[in-house]
């Protein structure tokens, strides 16, 4: 009996350590929840530019013209990037005057847009803390009302605004039989 305790007990402990290992573990701050949220959104959108073959950057999921190309979309994340996490560092856009919708065209084009607004962005959601997503901002809106936001605000608007546009990407994808990044199938 003596042995058995002993074999179990030797058991457990090379089995729980291995199960805590492959358990995730949650954020542990609110800060640390929007940043990885904001991480695993932006490598989906990413993958999914990448994923999408340069002939349907122009297709738009209807005839409306007022409806965004998958290649625009791109593009508006980009610009919203750069508008909100520099108001968030307290930084003039430095996209201000470009109008990336517009006069971007071709998939290199929309990729580097879009991954130099993640690179400045990623500044912004590093530095983020409890106590700094708690500072209140004074932004400036695209209508150049001034409003009053918390900094963890403004970075959970852009967040949301990432996650809308890249649900109207989507679309784009499974009009094409393309299947977005967020749905492959993990491994597990």
């Amino acid at each position: 009996m003596k042995n058995i305790c002993v074999a179990a007990a030797v058991a457990l402990s090379v089995v729980v350590p291995a199960i805590a290992e492959q358990t995730p573990q949650p954020p542990t701050t609110v800060a640390a929840f929007v940043r990885a949220r904001y991480t695993a959104r932006k490598n989906e959108i990413v993958r999914a530019a990448e994923k999408m073959p340069e002939e349907f950057y122009g297709l738009r999921p209807g005839p409306q013209v007022e409806v965004r190309t998958f290649g625009q979309h791109l593009a508006h994340i980009a610009s919203f990037n750069f508008l909100w996490c520099s108001e968030a560092r307290g930084e003039k856009n430095p996209n201000a005057g470009m109008t990336l919708e517009k006069t971007l065209s071709t998939k290199a084009e929309f990729l580097k847009a879009l991954g130099d607004s993640y690179t400045y962005c990623d500044a912004a959601y590093t530095a983020l803390t409890d106590a700094s997503g708690a500072e209140v901002l004074t932004i400036t809106q695209e209508s150049g009302r001034q409003v009053q936001l918390p900094r963890m605000g403004l970075l959970i608007l852009n967040l949301g605004h990432n996650d809308e546009v890249y649900g109207s990407m989507v679309t784009t994808m499974r009009i094409k039989s393309i299947v977005p990044p967020a749905s492959e199938p993990r491994s597990r």
